[in-house]
């Protein structure tokens, strides 16, 4: 839909709703705008979905935000389940907030090429916090290149094995780097008994029904091959965009699954196993490598390890391959707020608008949203670093606004948090990988045909893949339902994807 079809539907919809709002001429230039006097309290409004219990207007956190950033906010928090159709509802009327947090999707997408929102691109140079940001954060949320909203952000290369330090010594195993590697640790730990009880019981690792899930960047056959040299879900090769089940390191990795699988090295009942059951594997003391998991959560996985092994000893590594140290990128958002030209009247409100997000960046706001409130939430160990006094408090009255609003966790700007010594490997990891990190070349890319038979392209194969491990169909057999995926709209995406691809790079 082109910007003038949909701003003019939008205003029709205003208008048979007895609304006057300020809609966009053709031109999507906000009609009636008038400037904001600079020596005026910045008065914001924001609407975001709840996390947890709603935090009370005027909380003692809200007051403190208001404070330091000499604004007047109003949040409005909107139940998650009710969220996109509250969402569409707003932006059909054209009643936004100032700062509205969507994620990306259609909906968000065609109101975005709409001209609904305000590129804050060439902005962001103007602000210290917000341009010193790792660029992928921003890149991973482009529209056609451009910029229209600040992310919620989150870590992009969350990947790390966390494994069961005490079996590898006493079995003689180091983490690994090749797939030998990677087969030699399944079986050894499948057949050695490391944990001593005479039984068949243990596992190299516990696989789930999400290891080849397309929409996640987390999954595991995606992490095992990306260090081999395989592309995080869609890569490029020869100029053109290409599926990852495309290139020979992920085959090569689930050649690897099917060879453990047939030697019952890992769960013959992976394909319809739940996450939830993989962690109560890794719980119970069954399994020597977690693997759906992220290295921040390390000293996690040990302390429920421990529940019901108190001596076991827990490690983590990042992952290696041939290629070295390489992980997927994930998204690094938790959705994104943009700004509508609606209600956001001018460039200079908008600059005002995108200095308060600023702001929450700065240091005593990021140990605000981070930590709480000093000798409340928090106090300040002996080394000046934070270690939380309350946490259930904390999440009551902190963590909603923390998931809210723009901020860093561990490594953020911030007072640090004091970690022990997994914790602080586990945050290392994270922090070394975002050097690493392979970008998924498709995520912002759009495609029509993906659009609307993604779904069903994505589920057409991933059960050939598990198909293949399992052994119901050999090498011919994949190429044969590889072929059956293009025809029946792969090569259409990948095509697609490369036009944009080719776009971009002009």
């Amino acid at each position: 839909m082109n910007k003038k079809r949909f701003v003019g539907l939008v205003c029709s919809l205003v208008m048979t709703a007895g609304t006057i709002a300020g809609c966009a001429d053709s031109n999507g230039t906000p009609q009636g705008a008038q400037a904001v006097p600079d020596n005026t309290p910045l008065e914001i409004t924001i609407a975001t979905p709840q996390v947890g219990e709603a935090p009370k207007k005027d909380s003692d956190i809200e007051l403190a935000i208001e404070k330091y950033t000499s604004a007047k906010v109003d949040i409005q928090w909107i139940p998650t389940a009710a969220f996109e159709d509250k969402k569409n509802i707003m932006i059909a009327s054209n009643e936004m907030p100032k700062a509205f947090k969507l994620t990306y999707n259609a909906t968000t997408l065609n109101a975005i090429e709409a001209g609904l929102f305000w590129e804050i691109g060439p902005y962001l140079k103007d602000y210290k916090n917000l341009s010193a940001a790792n660029p992928m954060y921003y890149d991973n949320i482009k529209v056609g290149g451009k910029l229209y909203g600040l992310p919620l952000y989150r870590d992009i290369g969350r990947a790390g094995i966390i494994y069961r330090k005490d079996w590898f010594n006493d079995l003689g195993l180091k983490t690994p780097v090749t797939l030998d590697d990677w087969y030699n640790i399944m079986k050894t730990v499948s057949e050695k008994d490391p944990d001593k009880n005479g039984q068949a019981d243990t596992y190299g690792m516990f696989l789930d029904k999400s290891y080849n899930d397309a929409a996640l960047s987390n999954s595991f056959l995606t992490r095992l091959s990306v260090p081999f040299g395989a592309p995080n879900k869609w890569g490029v090769e020869n100029g053109k965009i290409v599926a990852e089940f495309m290139t020979k390191p992920y085959q090569d990795s689930m050649k690897l699954l099917k060879k453990m699988y047939q030697e019952k090295l890992i769960n013959q009942d992976f394909s319809v196993v739940q996450t939830a059951d993989a962690d109560n594997k890794w719980n119970s003391g069954k399994a020597g490598i977690r693997i759906n998991t992220v290295a921040s959560a390390v000293a996690t996985s040990f302390d429920n390890l421990a529940k019901s092994v108190p001596n076991a000893v827990v490690d983590i590594a990042p992952y290696m391959g041939t290629s070295g140290n390489r992980v997927p990128a994930e998204s690094g958002n938790n959705g994104f707020f943009v700004f509508p030209k609606s209600s956001v009247k001018t460039e200079a409100e908008l600059k005002r608008v995108l200095g308060f997000f600023d702001k929450l960046l700065d240091p005593d706001m990021s140990t605000l949203l981070t930590r709480g409130t000093e000798g409340k939430h928090f106090t300040k160990a002996s080394d000046g670093k934070a270690e939380f006094k309350d946490l259930t408090l904390f999440n009551l009255e902190v963590k909603p606004y923390r998931d809210s609003l723009p901020s860093f966790e561990v490594t953020g700007l911030g007072l640090p948090l004091k970690l022990n010594e997994l914790q602080a490997k586990g945050w290392k990891v994270v922090e070394d990988n975002l050097k690493v990190v392979v970008p998924n070349m498709a995520l912002t890319l759009t495609s029509k045909t993906y659009i609307d038979k993604g779904g069903e392209l994505d589920t057409m194969i991933r059960d050939a893949q598990t198909k293949y491990i399992m052994g119901k169909t050999d090498d011919a057999g994949w190429e044969a339902d590889l072929d059956r995926w293009k025809k029946a709209g792969g090569d259409k995406v990948m095509e697609e994807y490369t036009a944009e691809y080719a776009k971009l790079k002009k």
